[in-house]
């Protein structure tokens, strides 16, 4: 197990309002896409699908799940020192998260209006979802006296322009892992309740759902678009996302262990469970997953976890920044190299997959 380093005081924009954290390869994107090459895509092969989707979206099951309760009503003071400050890093990695989702949502679903309506409308109702997410986050973040400018983050984050198909293989997975790390969560804490430190858990049943219904979306979206899962690119860009996805996790989760040590979680062996589940329900779409069972998946994961939490100390040591660049050399170099070899492990082709439990 990696140890979590000490975490830096947290900045404030202004009183109460937290800066929006630094930009990294492992925080929250904000993307963008080809609008106009969306608006042709063709899904009649599988509309009836995409309508039963709709209408379960029209449903709107958690209109009155997100309601703040009488248990929130108290001082969280008791909740001091670093667990605080990580508990807050949380919220507001969730929070930018489901802003971002809301976002790209609401803009597809403007720019697709007239072209595709069903489209347009399905993206609509996930952004309600992925607002509705976000706010309930935020406003958990004011019982820490802190809250996210969401108007500033959108103004000052950038995008990341992704062709459809790519955001169609990055938001699948990121709804997808996001159910299994809530459900996770949830049913840990619904075992041992003495370790739910903050009410905002127990809404994560209900929540999980969301996600679901936001991925099983996009699955259907892509096995509409053949070519998005059939030919040898498809292959390539499955294995690179899924790693990507997994990877980002995975050093994010054992930089915070400190975090789940506080739900009385592993950050390990709870990424070690998303990661597998999340494997094989790509399994269910993509033409292969990737073999997180090989015995050195999750011992190069480490390694890479222990290389990245060494770049993090010597960026927040002092220092020249020259002397700085030249001491991360050989830790990129690992990381570089040992994410290689994640990405060339040979996947399994879901085909062989064909028939068993999931």
């Amino acid at each position: 197990m990696v140890d979590s380093l000490r975490k830096p005081e947290l900045e404030e924009l202004r009183p109460g309002v937290k800066s929006p954290a630094k930009e990294t390869i492992l925080t929250p994107r904000f993307y963008t896409t080809d609008f106009d090459e969306m608006a042709k895509m063709d899904i009649s092969v599988n509309e009836d699908e995409l309508q039963a989707i709709l209408e379960e979206f029209r449903v709107d099951y958690n209109r009155h799940h997100f309601v703040r309760d009488a248990e929130f009503e108290q001082s969280w003071d008791h909740i001091d020192g670093e667990t605080r400050q990580l508990f807050a890093e949380f919220l507001e990695r969730s929070c930018t998260a489901e802003f971002s989702g809301f976002l790209l949502y609401k803009e597809l679903g403007r720019r697709l209006k007239d072209k595709s309506p069903v489209l347009a409308e399905c993206f609509n109702l996930m952004s309600r979802d992925e607002a509705r997410h976000a706010g309930f986050l935020n406003k958990a973040m004011s019982d820490f006296s802190l809250s996210l400018d969401l108007g500033f983050l959108t103004k000052s984050r950038s995008y990341t322009f992704f062709k459809p198909k790519f955001v169609f293989y990055a938001t699948y997975l990121s709804e997808k892992i996001g159910y299994w790390r809530y459900i996770t969560i949830f049913r840990h804490l619904q075992a041992h309740p003495e370790d739910r430190i903050y009410p905002i858990f127990r809404f994560f049943e209900n929540w999980c759902q969301d996600e679901n219904r936001h991925g099983d979306f996009f699955d259907a979206i892509m096995r509409a678009q053949p070519d998005m899962l059939n030919d040898w690119r498809a292959r390539l860009w499955s294995r690179f996302f899924l790693l990507s996805v997994f990877a980002t996790m995975y050093l994010n989760d054992l930089q915070r262990s400190a975090f789940y040590a506080s739900l009385g979680l592993n950050a390990r062996d709870y990424d070690i469970h998303v990661i597998r589940k999340t494997n094989e329900t790509a399994g269910r779409v993509f033409p292969l997953v990737l073999n997180v069972d090989h015995p050195d998946f999750f011992r190069l994961m480490d390694v890479c976890a222990a290389s990245y939490l060494k770049l993090v100390a010597i960026g927040e040591a002092g220092g020249s920044t020259v002397a700085k660049f030249f001491k991360r050399l050989p830790h990129i170099a690992t990381m570089g190299t040992n994410l290689l070899r994640l990405y060339l492990m040979k996947p399994i082709d879901t085909a062989s997959l064909e028939g068993t439990v999931r």
